[in-house]
């Protein structure tokens, strides 16, 4: 099964010709997108609040107190 749907790939592709044409500008401070990994994340949370088939974010796992 897939495990991104077709909605994902859209607006990662988007993300990533914005970024080629230095147009893809990040979050609050508005800065130019230079990073590769970065557009894709960008693409991908774009995505998910568009209600497109995502995996969830990956949170740093907590350490237990031994």
């Amino acid at each position: 099964m897939a495990r991104y749907g077709r909605k994902a790939q859209q607006k990662v592709r988007k993300a990533m010709r914005e970024r080629k044409r230095g147009t893809l500008r990040s979050g609050r401070s508005g800065r130019k997108v230079k990073s590769r990994k970065q557009a894709i994340a960008i693409g991908l949370s774009q995505a998910r609040r568009a209600g497109g088939k995502v995996p969830r974010r990956r949170t740093a796992r907590r350490r237990r107190k031994t």
